[in-house]
Order: C-alpha cells, then structure tokens, then sequence
C-alpha cells in the first residue's frame, strides 16, 4: 500500500472523527505526494514519497523559525503540522548505525586512519547510503569528528 493511500485513508478517519485540523495536516501531504507524482508522471517509490514527507516537515519547520515569536496561534498550527506528519516520516538511522555504514564505508575505501582531504571520497561513497535514512547534518557531523 502506498504512501499516498495510507494517508488519504487516515485522511478520511480524521474527517469522520471531526478532527479538522488533523484532516487539513493530511490532506496538505496528501496533495504534496500527488504532486509529486504528477510531476514524475508515475508513482512514487518509496523514498521518493520518504522526501516528500521530510520536505513538508522541512517547509513548517522554516515557516516557524521565520514567523515572529508573537504569532503563537500560527506556530502552534505549524507544529500541530508537524507532529502530524512526523508519522508518515521515515525512521532515521540511530547513531549507532550511522557509525557502522561509516566504518562500513572506511573498510570498503581501505581507510585506516582518516584525514581531512579523504572526506569528499569518504562523503560521496556514504551518502548515497544514508541518504533518506539519516539526518545529513548529524552524518555530515559525525564524519567531521573522524579528522578532529
């Protein structure tokens, strides 16, 4: 089952529960994941529809940093968004095994000891592996303390 009707499904169980802004939060994903899907002209993978859930997250996250502290009602609308669409989210690697597809990565490269001009090699061999599964900034991050 699809992204896309698992979350037209929930969609409607909101609506006949009354539960109208949880019922606005899902159908604002649900046209960003039709889209989606219109502009590719096929349906989504499942990363793709993985991308498309983090960028909404994404989008109401800088709608809240860049509001004024006094708009609270549109904050709270935004995190209400948020939490919402958090469980359509994929779940991110732990840094555990973050650490591990690193060494992984380091194994596969024939990298004993780190340095710094390794880390655009050790960066393009890793990311295609995170990619979708990990938070970019903590990777990024982590692989910064290799050479520290």
């Amino acid at each position: 089952m699809s992204k896309i009707d698992v979350v037209r499904s929930d969609m409607m169980t909101a609506m006949k529960a009354g539960e109208k802004e949880k019922k606005n939060a899902l159908s604002a994903l649900l046209t960003a994941l039709k889209n989606a899907a219109i502009d590719k002209r096929s349906d989504l993978t499942q990363e793709e529809e993985d991308s498309v859930v983090l960028k909404e997250i994404k989008v109401l996250k800088e709608s809240i940093d860049s509001s004024p502290a006094d708009r609270t009602e549109f904050i709270e609308d935004c995190q209400f968004r948020i939490d919402v669409m958090q469980a359509y989210a994929p779940v991110f690697m732990s840094e555990d095994e973050i650490k591990a597809t690193i060494q992984g990565v380091l194994d596969e490269l024939g990298i004993t000891t780190p340095a710094a001009k390794d880390k655009g090699n050790i960066m393009k061999n890793l990311m295609p592996k995170v990619k979708g599964k990990a938070d970019s900034a903590l990777v990024n991050q982590m692989v910064s303390k290799l050479f520290a």
